[in-house]
């Protein structure tokens, strides 16, 4: 039995079905799932020097809030507007600014700072205000594929699926510049007050070879994970049907109508082929099982094309991936 099949009996997508099941509208999945998943990064780790911003545990009145929305979604659908997102990070943030403006914390989301009229600083993308005090969370939604060892305290084998940033990079320019906006001149008369204190809040996924997790100092212990394999390694997956995700399906755990079409291994295999034929860029699947008319993800992972680590070297190589 591959690897990646250990633990699956309680994986993140079946703790998130027994406490969420009841919600199948997409949008009150992702956000249910942007408040109760687990953190990617370790907020009590030493490595990031006190820089990482947690959620508070869900309330009952927090579930109950969620079971409204899914019983009238129209005060949601409100707020994402009529846009068509193609930005999986936009798409997170504004569900995420519904929720603190429903909370009644949200004093700002998406606040830019300009220099001048043609010279953009940089951007709040939120500030809140607990207990008095004014916050500035930066916030990110990653997931990063581990190539090759772990590198802990650096996190540049953890790659983006497009090969085009690493989890070390993207916390650098988090830290060392979007956290320290409040101190820029530019910035101050936009302000409501002194910030107390600027953090990260970063939810995800982590993806490993064969799904085998490898512990790193700095990522929480309980964060959300899955595999990831080459496109010739697809016949030796474990389950028997696969949906592949839109970008904007990443968030919550895949719930979808069973007349929704998955695809056995071969046919998984032969589609992606052809795709990667024309765009080879990685793709998330959903393993799923059906259960009382629905697909549920029992696990996921994304497909690479087979020379994806060769290409990922070559980036180290040249410089356009750290090493």
């Amino acid at each position: 039995m591959p690897p990646w099949t250990e633990g699956a009996a309680d994986s993140f997508q079946a703790r998130f079905e027994r406490r969420w099941g009841h919600l199948t509208r997409p949008h009150v999945r992702a956000l249910a799932w942007l408040l109760d998943a687990p953190d990617l990064l370790d907020p009590a780790s030493a490595h990031w020097g006190g820089r990482i911003a947690t959620l508070a545990p869900l309330t009952q009145a927090n579930a109950d809030w969620l079971a409204a929305l899914e019983a009238d979604p129209a005060p949601l659908e409100a707020a994402l507007g009529p846009r068509v997102y193609s930005r999986l990070g936009l798409y997170a943030e504004k569900l995420l600014a519904f929720y603190f403006a429903s909370q009644g914390v949200l004093v700002a989301h998406g606040l830019q700072v300009r220099a001048n009229k043609n010279d953009t600083v940089g951007e709040f993308d939120f500030l809140l205000r607990q207990g008095g005090a004014l916050l500035h969370w930066e916030f990110a939604t990653k997931f990063y594929l581990l190539d090759g060892a772990p590198d802990p305290g650096s996190f540049h084998r953890l790659i983006g699926p497009n090969l085009a940033d690493s989890l070390g990079l993207k916390m650098r320019k988090i830290i060392d510049k979007q956290l320290a906006l409040a101190a820029h001149p530019a910035a101050q008369s936009l302000l409501p007050g002194a910030v107390e204190s600027a953090q990260a809040l970063v939810k995800g996924c982590l993806f490993y070879p064969d799904g085998v997790v490898r512990a790193m100092a700095g990522i929480a212990p309980a964060h959300n994970h899955g595999f990831w394999c080459p496109l010739e390694r697809v016949g030796g997956l474990a389950d028997e049907l696969y949906v592949p995700m839109a970008r904007l399906q990443w968030l919550a755990p895949l719930k979808v109508a069973a007349a929704t079409p998955a695809f056995d291994r071969a046919a998984l295999r032969q589609m992606l082929a052809a795709q990667f034929a024309v765009t080879p860029a990685a793709v998330m699947v959903a393993a799923v099982r059906e259960e009382n008319g629905w697909l549920l993800e029992r696990e996921r992972g994304f497909i690479v094309p087979d020379d994806w680590s060769r290409q990922a070297a070559e980036r180290r190589a040249d410089g356009r991936l750290p090493q």
